[in-house]
Formats: C-alpha cells, sequence, structure tokens
C-alpha cells in the first residue's frame, strides 16, 4: 500500500520537475572583444641609419725639434689653446749664434777678395787689347773674380742656413688648436728625428666623425633613389646626429662631408665622414661615439607601430589586422628601418589598414572584434631609432 502511494505521488511530481528544469537560465554568449586599431595612412618617413663611429680631429700636427739641442724654456700650459706661430719651447742657442757669427765672418771675407780680383781681371782686359798681357794671364784672372763672385754667393747661403738653424731654436707652434702633454722637460735633449714627438697639437673646435656602413646598404640605398622611392637633395644637406658614450644626444647637428671611394676588404665596408662644430670642446678625438644620418626621405611610406607587430614560429614578422567584416586576418611582413616606435613595412601592408595595437592576446585571425581607439598615444616617428630589421 505504502508503496502505491509513493509510486503514485512521484508520476504525479514528474511534469513539475521537468517544468522547473526547463525554466533554467541559460549561459550568454560570449562579448565580441574590443581591439585598440591603427588606421595606416601614406607618409614621407626620413631613412634614419644608426652607426658606430670615432671623432677625428679636423687638424692634428705633431711638435718636433728642427735642429739637435738641450731645451732650455717650455713656454705654454699643458692643455691650453696655442695659436699657429706661438713659441713652445726654446732650445740652448749659443752653438747655434757662433755658427751664425762664423758664416758671417766668412761672407765679409770673401766679400773682400772679391774687389780685388774683379779690378785684377778689368786692368788684364785693357792690357791685354794692346798685347801688355798674356791671354792665358787674363783668363787666369777672370776665371779668380768669377772664383771670387761664386765664393761670396756661398757664404751668402752660409748665412742663411746658419739663421734658420738659430731660428729653429725657437720651436712654434705649426697649427691653431688645444696641446696635449709635453713628452720632455726642460733639460732634456732634442733631437730631429726623435721617435716621440715634443707635444701633439688638435684642432677641435671642428671635428670630423668617421663611421662605416656596409656597402649592400648604400647599394640599396643608391637603387631606392634611382627608382624614386628614396630623394635625397645631396650630400651637403645630409643631416647627421650624434649619441655620446653617456646616451645623451650631442646638442649640435652635423653634416656630411663625403663619403670614401673604396671599399675596406676585410670588413665590406665603406667609411663616411661627417663634421660637427665642437666650440665647447665635448667630442675629443679618439672618442667613440654612435651617428644617425638621415640618408634620405622615403616618399608614400607605410609606417606600423611597432606594438602591432610580432614574429611567428619561423621568426617572420606578422601582424593582425582587422577587416571591413569585422574578422581578424594575419599579415606576413617585410620591414624595413625603424623610426621612433614604428617600422618600415617594405610589403605587407598598404594605406587603409586597420591594424591591431592593444588587445591582442584576446584574439587570434579567424576571431570577429569590434575596432576601438588605442588607449596609448602613438609616438611621432623618428623618436629613438633602433636597429634595423630587415633590408631596405
Amino acid at each position: 500500500m505504502r508503496w502505491t502511494i509513493g509510486r503514485t505521488l512521484a508520476a504525479s511530481m514528474l511534469p513539475f520537475v521537468a517544468a522547473a528544469c526547463s525554466q533554467q537560465p541559460q549561459a550568454p554568449a560570449p562579448a565580441t572583444p574590443e581591439v585598440g586599431v591603427v588606421t595606416l595612412q601614406e607618409q614621407d618617413a626620413g631613412i634614419e641609419t644608426l652607426l658606430p663611429g670615432r671623432v677625428v680631429a679636423l687638424e692634428t700636427s705633431e711638435v718636433r725639434p728642427q735642429v739637435n739641442g738641450i731645451i732650455r724654456r717650455r713656454l705654454f700650459e699643458e692643455g691650453a689653446l696655442v695659436s699657429a706661430g706661438q713659441v713652445l719651447y726654446e732650445i740652448e742657442d749659443a752653438p747655434y749664434r757662433a755658427a751664425l757669427a762664423s758664416a758671417q765672418g766668412n761672407l765679409a771675407m770673401a766679400s773682400a777678395s772679391i774687389r780685388s780680383t774683379r779690378l785684377q781681371a778689368d786692368r788684364y782686359g785693357r792690357l791685354l787689347a794692346v798685347k801688355g798681357v798674356s791671354q792665358q794671364d787674363y783668363d787666369n784672372a777672370d776665371a779668380a773674380a768669377r772664383q771670387a763672385a761664386a765664393t761670396v754667393q756661398a757664404r751668402r747661403a752660409d748665412v742663411m742656413s746658419a739663421n734658420v738653424s738659430l731660428g729653429f731654436t725657437r720651436i712654434r707652434a705649426p697649427i691653431s688648436g688645444r696641446i696635449g702633454r709635453s713628452l720632455l722637460t726642460v733639460g732634456a735633449l732634442a733631437q730631429t728625428g726623435q721617435a716621440d714627438p715634443l707635444a701633439t697639437i688638435s684642432k677641435i673646435s671642428e671635428v670630423y666623425v668617421d663611421v662605416t656602413e656596409s656597402a649592400d646598404k648604400l647599394l640599396n640605398l643608391k637603387d631606392a633613389i634611382r627608382a624614386g622611392g628614396v630623394s635625397r637633395d645631396g650630400a651637403s644637406t645630409v643631416a647627421v646626429q650624434l649619441v655620446l658614450p653617456n646616451g645623451k644626444t650631442y646638442p649640435l647637428q652635423g653634416k656630411l662631408a663625403f663619403t670614401d671611394t673604396t671599399v675596406d676588404p676585410s670588413s665590406g665596408s665603406v667609411t663616411i665622414r661627417a663634421r660637427f662644430p665642437n666650440p665647447d670642446g665635448t667630442l675629443l678625438p679618439g672618442m667613440y661615439v654612435s651617428a644617425k644620418i638621415v640618408q634620405g626621405v622615403r616618399h608614400n611610406a607605410i609606417l606600423v607601430p611597432q606594438q602591432g607587430v610580432s614574429h611567428d614560429a619561423h621568426g617572420d614578422a606578422v601582424a593582425l589586422v582587422l577587416g571591413s567584416d569585422g574578422k581578424v586576418a594575419e599579415r606576413k611582413l617585410v620591414l624595413g628601418t625603424a623610426l621612433g616606435d614604428k617600422w618600415i613595412v617594405n610589403s605587407g601592408l598598404k594605406a587603409g589598414d586597420r591594424v591591431i595595437v592593444e588587445g591582442l592576446q584576446q584574439v587570434k585571425p579567424g576571431d570577429a572584434a569590434k575596432a576601438a581607439a588605442p588607449q596609448q598615444s602613438m609616438a611621432a616617428p623618428g623618436q629613438g631609432a633602433r636597429p634595423e630589421l630587415g633590408k631596405e
């Protein structure tokens, strides 16, 4: 009896249980994710290359003795600015003054004898006309007069040479610039042809910066210029900026002076020389720096923010693009030079493409997404160049 009643109650409850189950809420469909996109546009972009370089003085001269002698005085402060022609050292000049006096005495004696020999040659010439002397006597007198004149010229040259040697006892600055340390002190023996100079002068009010670039990149740039995709007004207008060893940017801008006409066979690179003003002496010869060279302007370039570029398993650069149908697609890219926080795109993207730069982790190719403005501001190109990836 109890079993029959329980079975009847259970059967009567089934419709209510089924109705309750059918009224439970279903899980909502996932919302379409929002992603930050940037619409690409064509624009002109400067092609910048960051290359290692070394500072070279505009002019460098070694101060060397032209005569032998003991250094008597040093007339400059080490590290000071000196002018061309300024006396730097004095060498003991007593031997050279004595040599000059001796040369002057010899010249005086030669000059005294020339008058008598000339007068005798003239008298013999008149006597020869009346057969008063033989031809041989006249020839000997004329030869003696000519020899006396030649001797005077030789003694005059000796005086000039002695004067030059005496002048070399005052060692002068050959160029204007900043002089370094003195390698010899007062009392030391200075000799012509010695291995070390007395000091070195460097003109650093302006300096050169020599950088090297691979020959293939220069060829690619020239090809782009010939094709019309890159323009350059001329070598004299190419701007160069320096990054100092402490990471700071040198405040004064330089200009490209010239590109070497030969390729280094050991490295396959070409030397590029730029010229910089250096009024405060910040740039010192031998200093290693980085030079940012604006080699040209690429017209109608496509620039993509670097945060929108990633790499696949093969190492290829890729970007996610939101199509007009709201679907995400992947594009493979060939990248050129980095300009600030953007890459120049050689192929893979075009003007009007909407590149996803935020929310990349929320979507994958084929997913639907909604476009939104990026929350982070996009920096302007040309700020903080990075190493190149790929080729132009």
